[in-house]
């Protein structure tokens, strides 16, 4: 029998763990679990409650060739893999046991291709569009917001402002219908087929310049839309949280102490202000996973948005599964960053903890 035996210094930083912290952490974790399992089972079943199913959009492709309607049900069953005619619960314990082992499932549609494998081939796209994307239009928003705060009720505060709440009223979809329209079709500044994919045809992927500049010019006006479309809401949220911590005691004491501007711009000001904004950049960090389903559709762009809304469109049950299970996970490890992050930004929240 072997026991394992700790360092002195791993045994001296765990009796200088509060017992508080690790029961915390104890129920952060269960309470994310529970979070995954509840959204997992919610998503299993309500999946399976919408109207129609694989086998029965596979009948309607054979009978139109001129099956009859036992033999293209057998037909579709067999080639498909799957038996939707078992009770719901002994697809969701087996569904489950899959789960803990790691699989995912097998697509009906895409003959059999193992879910996970369909996900990591999509994934790195939607995360290198929407998350640069989004980190973009974060850091703009921060910036801009901040200014027009520091410039109310100047002619730059107006239009920034009306320009921003014009940007967030406008649907993503409907901007990127108009710029394709306007830049594709009405002045050909932007060719066609550098709005449709990620790659033109016969570029070879690989570390190569052509490669990387042909990706560039593909995600240029995905990301434009994206940027715009975000932005917006990012500065009216910024602007708003900047110009309440302005009237915050700690920042005149700071001013009174004859602090420089800057210095209290970024240590009394940005760093405060930007609280409200962590949960919601979390998130939508969360949510980069799952892609963004409308854009990555008009743009034919080949990320998780769009296998979600192919997988939608044919009851892929398993690519929806999958695709909703990785999102919520995702969230709920961005969620618990964004709890550790505001203890890094507001040295109050770590002392109120320890307090507790």
């Amino acid at each position: 029998m072997t026991t394992t035996v700790l360092s002195p210094r791993m045994t001296t930083w765990l009796k200088r763990v509060p017992i508080e912290d690790f029961k915390f952490l104890v129920r952060s974790i269960l309470k994310s679990l529970f979070t995954i399992w509840l959204v997992t089972t919610l998503i299993f079943f309500v999946i399976r409650l919408m109207p129609g199913n694989p086998v029965d959009i596979f009948v309607q492709d054979l009978l139109l060739k001129g099956l009859t309607y036992e033999d293209a049900q057998t037909q579709a069953a067999s080639m498909l893999g799957v038996r939707l005619d078992r009770p719901l619960h002994e697809q969701y314990i087996e569904f489950l046991g899959n789960l803990l082992q790691g699989d995912l499932g097998k697509s009906y549609i895409s003959r059999n291709v193992p879910v996970a494998q369909m996900i990591v081939q999509r994934l790195p796209w939607s995360i290198f569009s929407i998350g640069t994307a989004l980190l973009i239009s974060f850091t703009l928003g921060i910036l801009l917001g901040m200014i027009i705060a520091y410039k109310r009720n100047s002619w730059l505060d107006h239009l920034l402002t009306n320009l921003a709440a014009a940007m967030d009223a406008l649907p993503s979809y409907l901007i990127a219908i108009l710029l394709i329209l306007l830049l594709s079709t009405v002045f050909k500044i932007v060719p066609v087929t550098m709005t449709r994919g990620a790659v033109s045809p016969g570029i070879q992927p690989g570390f190569t310049l052509e490669f990387f500049v042909d990706v560039l010019k593909h995600y240029a006006l995905l990301a434009f839309v994206y940027v715009l479309s975000r932005t917006g809401s990012w500065i009216l949220t910024m602007k708003s949280s900047t110009m309440s911590t302005l009237g915050e005691d700690y920042v005149t004491a700071a001013r009174a102490r004859g602090l420089p501007e800057g210095r209290i711009i970024t240590a009394y000001v940005g760093r405060n202000a930007s609280l409200p904004l962590v949960t919601r950049l979390a998130l939508s960090i969360g949510f980069v996973v799952g892609g963004s389903v409308i854009i990555e559709s008009i743009f034919v762009y080949p990320g998780i948005g769009l296998l979600l809304s192919q997988a939608l469109y044919s009851r892929d049950y398993p690519v929806m599964q999958g695709v909703f299970l990785v999102t919520t996970i995702a969230v709920v490890l961005s969620n618990f960053v964004a709890d550790l992050l505001y203890g890094w930004l507001d040295p109050r929240i770590r002392i109120a903890g320890e307090a507790q």
